[in-house]
């Protein structure tokens, strides 16, 4: 089953899903449902709790659960209980909330909006600046944040088109660029800004975005200049284009005196935020 992994929000509280071409329906993580549903630390138990229940009723519910690889909240891609818009509405009836019905209602909803989308993309770029709206992201960030998605979206395009295939090739070429330019992996860069399975570019800053942005779009232009093939090419292509940017954005700090790269974040009050230097400098 080909999957796209994205998070759905449900009264502020974050669900991850992921929709299937094939089966052309959404898959919910099913701890992440019981969180919103119960307002339980412990999801997992209380999942595990109820599995158990279900199979001492007699109910086949539980084994019908499948599994799919989601971003855990250390960051590493895990195997998680989920379940479909059908299995969800049965299983909600075993978990007493007064949000069972809003619940219902949401999934409804999600569902009618994917089937949107899919005639009108143009929806789903609606959708996401209301996310971002009712995050508290200013009209000026997201507009630097879906203009920086759309660099982005052309930069794997071309490496789609000229023999990068794999998710693991793509995530190693993104590295080498952001690396080249922050001084700092990606994985750096979001301890940084103490982040777990957050999406990094969506706790950037202003400036986080633009340099971000010219990194990729100085890359996919070289690239293209060396009619870059393949991995190695176009690792070497993504080198010289986050270079273009590191220089950049020396420059800015020298003429401001401010680091470009920090650990300035949007988490909730109470998340420690660092200011540290980029490493590795040369």
């Amino acid at each position: 089953m080909e999957e796209a992994t994205s998070i759905q929000l449900f009264e502020a509280k974050q669900i991850r899903a992921a929709w299937s071409e094939e089966d052309q329906k959404w898959y919910f993580s099913v701890v992440d449902v019981i969180e919103a549903l119960t307002g339980t630390d412990r999801p997992r138990k209380y999942w595990n709790d109820l599995k158990t229940k279900l199979q001492k009723e007699g109910s086949q519910l539980s084994e019908k659960i499948g599994q799919l690889k989601m971003r855990a909240e250390d960051g590493k891609m895990r195997d998680t209980d989920v379940a479909d818009t059908e299995q969800l509405l049965r299983l909600i009836q075993s978990v007493p909330s007064p949000k069972a019905e809003p619940f219902k209602q949401w999934l409804a909803r999600v569902g009618y909006e994917r089937m949107q989308e899919i005639g009108d993309p143009e929806q789903s770029l609606d959708r996401a600046r209301e996310h971002w709206k009712q995050l508290g992201r200013s009209d000026k960030w997201i507009q630097q944040r879906m203009s920086g998605q759309d660099t982005r979206n052309k930069l794997t395009d071309y490496w789609k088109d000229h023999g990068v295939e794999k998710s693991e090739e793509f995530a190693f070429l993104t590295n080498i660029i952001h690396q080249e330019w922050t001084g700092l992996t990606v994985r750096q860069h979001k301890d940084l800004k103490t982040l777990k399975s957050q999406n990094l570019r969506d706790h950037m800053s202003e400036a986080e975005l633009i340099f971000t942005a010219l990194a990729e779009l100085s890359t996919r232009q070289i690239a293209e200049s060396e009619q870059a093939e393949g991995l190695p090419a176009n690792a070497k292509a993504g080198k010289k284009g986050g270079a273009v940017a590191r220089n950049a954005r020396k420059e800015l700090e020298s003429k401001t005196g401010k680091n470009v790269v920090t650990g300035e974040n949007f988490l909730p009050p109470g998340k420690s935020k660092k200011q540290i230097s980029p490493k590795s400098e040369e």
